[in-house]
């Protein structure tokens, strides 16, 4: 096993050219991935990385560290379009997990049920990706790729998660459904985002259910439905036929029935508090 402590990310991505380091920053999926063996790969330890822990509002757009916490979006000043990131942000884990956990790790783990991808797919974010040669910019759609897979090539990382300055005036929700509400993986989860005109009809809206898929998908179909419908009617709107897409499985945790059964319920509830916090 080599250990590699990189303090700027110029040091970070010419040691990804040396070597395929595992890259580690809260740790909170790496180390209970391994349970109680010992690490015996090459690990590359980001947390020095000062200039990554930032979030900051740029000229058109938000941009996220690689380095910031679930705690960080928790307690950033952010627009009303965030609060979906911000409710996802206080049900990870525990406070420990939350202060230590970074939502660009729990993107690159590439998990099913990653609580971060609904929230971040409504708000149509952009994951930045840095090596020796360079940067890229990939929609979120396009770095997930699958279960535990992502786009990342050979020498590269993600420094920030850029959210582009549009639907200044919409609002956030998250719902997440488990065993319990803490400390546990979602059956399904729901984020959406509605943005509305002065009369309270809808101009804008975004839903994205987790758990219920390979990767965290959109529901094009009833985002179209739901425009010109009033705030009052939103949480009405939802049928089976809108959820086409997903395609649950069934497992220790929850059948594929009982998700996409919950999955309607979520996205008509979610839908119903998002709206709520416009009106």
């Amino acid at each position: 096993m080599g250990y590699f402590l990189p303090v700027t990310v110029a040091e970070a991505t010419a040691g990804l050219t040396e070597k395929n380091y595992l890259i580690v920053a809260g740790g909170t999926d790496f180390y209970p991935a391994r349970a109680d063996k010992p690490v015996r790969d090459d690990v590359m330890d980001i947390s020095a990385l000062n200039e990554l822990r930032t979030i900051t509002i740029e000229e058109n757009q938000t941009r996220i560290g690689a380095l910031a916490t679930w705690t960080d979006i928790v307690e950033a000043d952010l627009p009303d379009k965030f609060q979906g990131l911000k409710l996802a942000a206080r049900e990870i884990g525990a406070l420990q997990i939350q202060n230590a956990g970074t939502v660009v790790g729990n993107l690159c783990n590439a998990s099913p049920a990653a609580d971060g991808v609904p929230p971040l797919l409504t708000l149509n974010a952009n994951i930045e990706i840095s090596s020796a040669a360079g940067r890229r910019v990939l929609p979120l759609q396009e770095f997930v790729l699958g279960n535990r897979r992502t786009a990342l090539r050979e020498g590269e990382m993600v420094t920030a998660i850029l959210i582009p300055d549009d639907a200044a005036k919409a609002n956030g929700h998250f719902l997440k459904l488990g065993s319990r509400q803490y400390l546990v993986i979602s059956f399904v989860m729901v984020a959406t985002l509605l943005e509305a005109d002065a009369n309270g009809s809808i101009t804008q809206a975004r839903i994205s259910v987790g758990a219920c898929s390979e990767v965290a998908c959109r529901l094009a179909d009833l985002e179209v439905d739901l425009i010109g419908v009033s705030l009052a009617e939103a949480g009405n709107i939802a049928a089976p036929n809108h959820l086409k897409d997903l395609s649950p499985i069934s497992d220790i945790r929850a059948t594929a029935e009982y998700r996409k059964d919950a999955a309607l319920e979520l996205v008509r509830r979610s839908l119903s508090a998002c709206a709520e916090g416009l009106s």
